[in-house]
């Protein structure tokens, strides 16, 4: 009887066998991007502009890809990034991602919108877990949600400050297809209303370390450090909200040299390969979080397939440092990248481009 390892050697592999057993529009709902999807491209195209300096003749007999986040330790720099109506994409949903997060060494951050909701996840997956959180009520709902995170171990409350409106997703308008989650989603109206005067009170009153998902300026990442922000999340959502914004690791550098170290820095967007993660830490990322990747190892092959892809991206990982002659993150620099041009048109799976070629 064949295994995961046996039926999945590559991370391409986990994108056909998605494809192959979700219906066209959950498909289309866990790749498609806002309008155009030019923002989602671009979250390609300025990954695939970095290329790398290597240097030689270094002891690497020896790769540590670990590094903490928040005090946590991660066994690679990378989490699952929040997906909303996961169970869309696996009948577990959020309890089946953490899971295998966790059996890998690594962190899940659960989104709000999907299930089977903050209490069930944290019982069956272990942790660590961040817990991600809409605001789709008043003040008191907030402050629910957000004590209940704490009491049941979340070590972190991420915050989404880029869906004031939700994205025209026109793969979805097309098809007029409708996620779980958004059938039954209310209370937009507190999420539009939501602004820096509500993080601070959220700062004042609860004692859990804050991130704030969907920064795309140095001013914002300033303006969030004043407020103590613990967790600076560079993230355009993965091109499914503003149409025409820049590539996710093109903001990373303004951001990074705006905070100073005075908080972690995380960003999503585009990032499918270990060679894509290497370059986000070089630029100054403390972890980088992966949403369709696990997206569609999950809907491959559930637990065993969020665990599969994540040692496949250690193996990237391990395999990328050693050959840049880096025994670990610290050992890198600037001076490891160089921009070029891509060599391959951007789109949703551009980074990989055997798909294309049948195998």
């Amino acid at each position: 009887m064949s295994s995961v390892n046996d039926d999945f050697l590559v991370l391409h592999e986990f994108v056909k066998g998605a494809k192959d057993k979700l219906s066209r529009e959950v498909w289309d709902y866990l790749i498609g991007g806002a309008e155009a999807e030019v923002t989602l491209k671009r979250n390609r195209q300025a990954i695939d502009s970095i290329a790398f300096r290597p240097r030689v003749l270094r002891d690497v007999s020896q790769v540590d890809c670990s590094t903490t986040l928040l005090g946590q330790k991660l066994r690679i720099p990378v989490f699952l990034a929040p997906i909303g109506s996961l169970q869309d994409l696996q009948p577990g949903g959020g309890a089946t991602a953490a899971r295998g997060a966790n059996r890998f060494g690594t962190a899940c951050m659960l989104s709000s919108r999907t299930e089977p909701g903050l209490e069930a996840v944290a019982e069956t997956s272990g942790g660590p877990n961040i817990y991600q959180l809409y605001v789709r009520g008043d003040r008191a709902w907030v402050d629910d949600h957000i004590s209940r995170a704490r009491q049941t171990g979340y070590f972190a409350l991420a915050l989404t400050v880029d869906l004031d409106y939700y994205g025209r997703r026109e793969r979805d308008l097309a098809k007029r297809h409708v996620t779980t989650a958004r059938q039954t989603v209310t209370g937009d109206d507190y999420q539009m209303a939501f602004c820096w005067d509500d993080v601070k009170r959220l700062k004042d009153t609860h004692d859990i370390p804050m991130i704030l998902k969907g920064i795309a300026t140095a001013e914002d990442a300033a303006i969030a450090c004043e407020h103590g922000v613990e967790g600076i999340y560079v993230s355009n959502h993965g091109g499914r909200q503003l149409d025409h914004g820049r590539g996710a690791i093109e903001v990373l550098p303004e951001v990074v040299a705006e905070v100073r170290g005075r908080a972690a820095v995380m960003v999503d967007g585009g990032f499918l390969r270990g060679t894509d993660i290497v370059k986000a830490m070089i630029l100054g990322a403390d972890a980088v979080g992966i949403g369709r990747m696990y997206g569609y190892g999950i809907a491959a092959a559930g637990e065993e397939g969020v665990v599969r892809v994540l040692e496949l991206l250690e193996n990237e990982i391990r395999t990328c440092l050693g050959l840049l002659g880096a025994s670990a993150f610290s050992d890198l620099d600037a001076t490891y990248l160089h921009m070029a041009s891509p060599v391959v048109a951007p789109h949703v799976v551009s980074a990989f481009p055997l798909l294309e070629e049948g195998y």
